[in-house]
């Protein structure tokens, strides 16, 4: 069978992105990157969006930041580029109005969750990130992560967002739909209308079932769930899918204490032709979404989900002979 071809990024991308090249550290450089696919993820979930169209979006949306720089573009505008974008590849297009709606009350949200932090007062305990789940419809599920605020109690003296929705003509909307059809453009342009891209999930099914483990549910779950939450981190423009595969694989199954055949002649991942460095790397790049973030660090990325925030940090801490 002849391998499909799917672009990956290149060494020289990977050691030096264009972010990194205007000066911004690789650390925010990853988490805005993760802030932007939560964008996708929360979006898809109030448009009751096809897994496999947010999980398009969110590879687009990393491969976009190798030939661009967060410098030049707002995540905000490329994620909801990139989620209009792969509605149309995978065939379950969202109306651009519904789009233009969700990503207003995402960013209102946002911006008041960073007002309702401006006080020592209001200051929260970093949360850990919630496994997502899937329906039996396709659909992506998280019990959490798009509950708007308007229906939180208010606690520890914080203020309830209550969503205003834009006016119908409002300048709001046609500015959100230039950035988005520019978005798309751009996507496209960049990325040489190489749209392709290979999701794991068939791949993660047949290689449970060869490892005998379909039967447990607990464990098909947790690989699962790990490759979704992969899809925050650049691994899937960097990796084959079989390598990503065994690394959520190995995760799950060394959390629930099962046991594989893992000696060095006779280990399960040279069976997929996987690497075990780079299962290693895949591994490392999916457990530092759960590494605990101080209240400072949460802030500081929502606040630069526009380009003239990062811009304005570049400035701040980058002096010209750096950049």
């Amino acid at each position: 069978m002849t391998p499909t071809l799917v672009p990956l990024a290149t060494h020289s991308q990977i050691a030096n992105t264009p972010s990194r090249e205007d000066g911004l550290p690789q650390e925010m450089e990853e988490d805005l990157r993760a802030f932007g696919c939560k964008l996708i993820h929360q979006a898809g979930i109030l448009l009751n969006q096809k897994q496999v169209a947010v999980a398009t979006a969110q590879i687009l949306f990393q491969r976009f930041w190798f030939v661009t720089s967060l410098k030049q573009f707002s995540i905000g505008d490329i994620s909801m580029g990139a989620l209009y974008l792969a509605s149309k590849l995978e065939e379950c297009p969202v109306r651009m109005r519904d789009l233009i709606n969700v990503y207003d009350l995402l960013l209102q949200r946002n911006t008041h969750e960073l007002s309702s932090h401006s006080s020592p007062s209001s200051s929260s305990p970093p949360s850990r990130p919630q496994p997502t789940q899937l329906s039996e419809s396709g659909h992506v599920y998280d019990p959490t992560s798009a509950i708007p605020s308007s229906a939180v109690s208010p606690s520890n003296g914080k203020t309830t967002f209550k969503y205003t929705p834009m006016g119908y003509f409002s300048d709001t909307f046609y500015n959100l739909k230039d950035a988005l059809v520019v978005a798309e453009m751009q996507i496209l342009k960049r990325l040489g209308f190489n749209m392709h891209v290979v999701l794991p999930y068939g791949t993660l099914i047949n290689y449970l079932r060869l490892l005998g483990l379909t039967n447990h549910k607990e464990a098909c779950g947790k690989a699962w769930g790990f490759l979704n939450d992969a899809l925050q981190t650049p691994v899937y423009t960097i990796y084959a899918v079989p390598t990503i595969v065994s690394a959520a694989i190995l995760l799950a199954t060394r959390h629930l204490g099962i046991s594989l055949p893992s000696t060095p002649q006779d280990s399960w991942w040279d069976l997929f032709d996987a690497p075990w460095e780079d299962v290693w790397i895949v591994c490392g790049h999916i457990m530092r979404l759960y590494r605990d973030r101080t209240p400072e660090e949460r802030l500081e990325v929502m606040r630069m989900v526009n380009k003239k925030e990062v811009r304005k940090w570049l400035e701040e801490n980058i002096s010209p002979s750096q950049q």
